[in-house]
């Protein structure tokens, strides 16, 4: 029996993984129009038009029945899967990961407890656990404990995204948007929190550093995945320069990639992810 390993469409991963995994896409709607995340729209053309447009887009959640085409699949090739969602507290979307495998064996569901490059990361260690050999219901236990020691952190460059998607007060948004002020956030216990502010992208990359060593250091011999938003990487290229005396001699080079629709909807352009374990 083979194992699978399936996603929804938030978890940003480098390409090589991109090609092993199972993708169930979530939504994006820029008024009228509605578009899978990762299928009907690149990131690219997201980010083009979320400039551009004067509607703010929505997103809606993976639905059952998508879960279900995947989970078909595997039941007729007589796999087994261990599907990766992101936090249960930011969608609705391992809810209906949950429903759709009740209807299945073996297909094991992982709340990752986080997104975007958090999500990634833990993908990428479940394919180091398959590589092993290991069997999807081991997995997905190890999966559970090896989430807890993920820190996501995010510079962004406004809260304004984040305010109208309802994922943060309008009080908060305002604090933020007063002065140049630059918000560090995190994923903890499930859900979006501001770890501070910094006035400016220096001070804010310096901030996003603090938080780095605040955590308790690095897990360097587990997945490090960085990202940015937006169509430049011109602010993630200055915070990589900025923050090199982390990954010197720790990384034989610092992997990135762009943070999905349904996560850049919310976060907006112009943010700085890094996502690690913790030690």
């Amino acid at each position: 029996m083979n194992t699978r390993i399936i996603v929804d469409s938030t978890a940003d991963l480098m390409s090589e993984y991109k090609a092993r995994v199972g993708v169930v896409p979530l939504t994006v709607h820029f008024g009228e129009e509605e578009y899978l995340d990762g299928i009907t729209i690149d990131h690219k053309t997201f980010y083009e038009k979320l400039v551009e447009s004067d509607v703010l887009p929505t997103t809606s959640q993976a639905t059952p029945e998508a879960f279900l085409k995947e989970f078909e699949k595997v039941g007729a090739a007589g796999d087994s899967a261990v599907v990766i969602t992101l936090s249960s507290k930011l969608s609705g979307t391992y809810q209906s990961a949950c429903i759709a495998a009740k209807e299945h064996e073996n297909i094991y569901v992982v709340d990752s407890g986080t997104a975007a490059m958090g999500s990634g990361i833990l993908v990428e260690l479940a394919f180091r656990m398959l590589d092993s050999g290991m069997g999807a219901k081991e997995i997905a236990a190890a999966l559970e404990e090896e989430k807890k020691k993920i820190v996501i952190v995010a510079l962004v460059d406004t809260l304004e995204y984040l305010k109208k998607g309802g994922r943060i007060s309008k009080t908060v948004a305002f604090a933020g948007s007063v002065l140049n002020i630059k918000p560090v956030l995190s994923v903890i216990d499930g859900e979006i929190s501001v770890l501070g502010k910094a006035r400016g992208s220096k001070m804010g990359n310096n901030l996003l550093v603090q938080e780095l060593e605040k955590a308790g250091g690095v897990d360097f011999g587990k997945p490090v995945l960085l990202g940015y938003s937006g169509l430049s990487d011109a602010l993630l290229q200055k915070y990589i320069v900025d923050s090199r005396h982390i990954w010197e001699g720790n990384l034989p080079t610092v992997r990135f990639t762009t943070v999905g629709s349904v996560i850049g909807t919310h976060a907006g352009p112009g943010a700085v992810v890094v996502a690690f374990f913790k030690n």
